[in-house]
């Protein structure tokens, strides 16, 4: 319910579904709480997506709403997909009059579409878009939009600003030479040896858990240790090596600052956020994009590749192989792994949170 003595800006923000489309969503959030502390953010959500635990976690008011998934081929849920927007459409617009919504916020996803249509001659929009290909919802939502920020150039976004891909704090000012000892006796790994973080999304990836722990020989042959996050529903059979570093094998990162600060080098998919991530940080990579859909992933990682802070490795050339002939000569070379580290630093927007907060604060104030 809308409090009627609170007299700062409400900001609603739309970016459901995916940790992609909820981490910007709350490093917004965050920096309007820093820039205005008398403000107050709610976000939209749907039973469905990952937000349920996440938003609440992170201590913000969540309001569900109807999820409006797009069909991706032509289907029965494609005709009633007028019906689904009707009705979510309604519902956000009851959230955001009941809220007392100054501005709208989307991140894209099944998640914005309403809440963009809803606010739509009502309420100012701001869209803000990760990938360097836009999803439909932000193609809608731009069209109305007071603001429209974008990760990269040339989306093809009208009027858009690049303004990056905002991050936590716990990231931005993340002190990795200063945590590096705490890091590696957390995880349990070698205190001194070059260390490879493996992680493949939230759920692990199948061929990158098949190819690296493949692989487990060789890095313990060449002193290197491995903290690799293989997913929830997975699991690795790999065996330590006497006197060599560990292979430390776990379904899950709950602490991502002390997993980065425990590496010298990731190995890992390239979504926006995750390329946005291991950049500020400071890390060189070897981005595996996702095989499928519309080559976004490798799209991401190029800018950071093109700076010499990364390569790209397709899925389909990942081998063990490949990996050794990588991984191992830059992990064993420090002059190396610095040069790249601060070429994959340089191509961040490391202050992306707070120009997006100070954007959205001034469409109010208009």
């Amino acid at each position: 319910m809308t409090d009627p003595t609170h007299r700062g800006p409400c900001v609603v923000i739309a970016g459901g579904g995916t940790a992609g489309h909820i981490e910007p969503a709350l490093a917004l959030a965050d920096a309007v709480r820093r820039i205005r502390p008398d403000a107050r953010v709610v976000a939209l959500g749907t039973e469905r997506g990952l937000e349920k635990s996440i938003i609440p976690g992170r201590g913000y008011q969540l309001e569900m709403i109807p999820p409006v998934p797009m069909p991706r081929k032509p289907n029965v849920d494609l005709l009633k997909l007028p019906l689904k927007v009707r009705s979510a459409v309604k519902t956000t617009r009851a959230v955001l009059e009941r809220v007392g919504a100054d501005v709208v916020v989307g991140f894209g996803g099944y998640v914005a579409l309403p809440a963009y249509l809803a606010a739509r001659g009502r309420i100012p929009i701001v869209v803000h878009d990760s990938n360097a290909r836009v999803g439909l919802a932000n193609k809608v939502g731009a069209r109305f939009a007071a603001k429209v920020a974008v990760a990269v150039p040339d989306t093809g976004l009208p009027k858009a600003e690049v303004v990056g891909i905002p991050l936590r704090e716990s990231i931005i000012e993340l002190d990795r030479p200063a945590l590096r000892a705490q890091a590696r006796r957390h995880f349990g790994l070698h205190p001194d040896a070059p260390t490879l973080l493996v992680f493949g999304g939230s759920q692990g990836a199948r061929s990158i858990n098949n190819a690296v722990s493949a692989c487990a020989r060789r890095f313990a042959d060449a002193g290197i240790g491995v903290l690799h996050a293989h997913g929830p529903k997975n699991s690795l059979a790999v065996q330590d090596v006497p006197g060599a570093p560990r292979y430390v094998g776990v379904p899950y990162l709950e602490r991502m600052d002390l997993a980065y600060a425990a590496a010298d080098a990731v190995l890992c998919r390239s979504g926006a956020m995750t390329v946005a991530e291991v950049a500020a940080v400071g890390l060189p990579a070897v981005y595996v994009p996702l095989p499928h859909g519309n080559g976004e992933q490798a799209l991401n990682a190029k800018p950071v590749v093109d700076a010499g802070g990364g390569v790209i490795v397709p899925d389909e050339e990942l081998t063990p192989d490949k990996i050794a002939e990588l991984v191992v000569p830059l992990l064993t070379d420090p002059r190396r792994l610095a040069a790249m580290g601060a070429a994959a630093r340089g191509t961040g927007h490391r202050e992306a949170a707070d120009v997006l907060a100070r954007m959205v604060l001034e469409v109010i104030e208009k």
